[in-house]
């Protein structure tokens, strides 16, 4: 019997589904999505991947390392970034998918976006899932809605019945590090995510992800209070957990480092999320994700 981090059993891993292009796919073990930004200001890797050959070319690196899903950004969300306007946004994406989707046909595509017009854009062009960095909010926010259902992201998700990713934060990029502190981060997670899930269920959408949101209205100890209690949210919840760990601040800033120097930190951050019940590893780093898959349920 192995021991793990001072546990006497091996680390347990429930099997999870979607629906992607009209096909059932599995996940027996923590499924991988692999990060293809296509923007200028990431707070990474942005400019790298512009040029279509290099966008192509990253693409390949990603799945021959090892990622399920590839999860395409044409806009940054890192703490102050400004968004760019939906209608720009939609033609990056659906450019870049179509190319995507012509080299690889049998790749699962996910879009990362927060306006319900680029996402449709993207589905329509040829993407499967949907990756929302505000859990609807931004289009409720805009429209002047005072409740998730007012929400158009929701409802375009619902009327395209694609597999839909939601994530924790609050405020828009610019303002989100001024909303930080939580009397009990999981309660106020546990209150955000109840009360969306119940609207999208009833709006008919079946396949839906949760993410808690790392870095995003988040302080430095918020994350990591966070991250100690996320077995209580795998717990709380049956649908499977993002972790979007990948060489983010939280990781550098307490390392004293770069996000370039930030991969071994993620790793071992990667680690503590599968051991506490996460699913899905964002990175931008497939292999060393794997790798750690695959020590940990082998």
């Amino acid at each position: 019997m192995r021991r793990y981090l001072g546990m006497t059993t091996e680390p347990a891993f429930e099997p999870f589904s979607i629906t992607v292009g009209g096909r059932l796919v599995e996940f027996r073990r923590p499924a991988v999505m692999g990060i293809l930004n296509i923007t200028p200001d990431s707070f990474y890797d942005g400019g790298r991947h512009l040029a279509p050959a290099d966008m192509l070319a990253h693409a390949h690196r990603l799945l021959d390392d090892g990622a399920d899903i590839l999860d395409l950004g044409a806009a940054s969300s890192r703490p102050g970034a400004t968004l760019p306007h939906p209608d720009e946004e939609a033609a990056r994406l659906t450019e870049a998918i179509r190319l995507l989707r012509t080299e690889l046909p049998d790749a699962i595509l996910s879009v990362d976006t927060c306006w319900a017009t680029p996402a449709r854009a993207a589905i329509e062009a040829g993407a499967d899932i949907i990756n929302d960095i505000s859990g609807g909010q931004f289009e409720r926010d805009r429209s002047g809605a005072n409740d998730p259902e007012g929400s158009s992201m929701f409802a375009t998700v619902a009327s395209l019945q694609v597999p839909y990713l939601l994530m924790h934060t609050r405020g828009l990029p610019g303002e989100m590090q001024q909303l930080t502190g939580y009397d009990d981060i999981i309660d106020d997670l546990t209150k955000y995510f109840s009360a969306r899930l119940d609207t999208l269920y009833r709006l008919g959408v079946k396949d839906i992800w949760l993410d808690p949101g790392f870095g995003f209205a988040k302080s430095l100890e918020d994350n990591y209070v966070l991250l100690d209690r996320l077995d209580e949210l795998t717990t709380l919840f049956r649908q499977p957990l993002v972790a979007a760990l990948s060489r983010k601040s939280m990781i550098y800033r307490r390392l004293g480092c770069t996000p370039d120097d930030a991969l071994h930190g993620t790793v071992a951050l990667d680690a503590i999320a599968l051991l506490k019940g996460a699913r899905i590893l964002r990175v931008h780093d497939p292999r060393p994700a794997l790798d750690t898959i695959k020590l940990l349920f082998p």
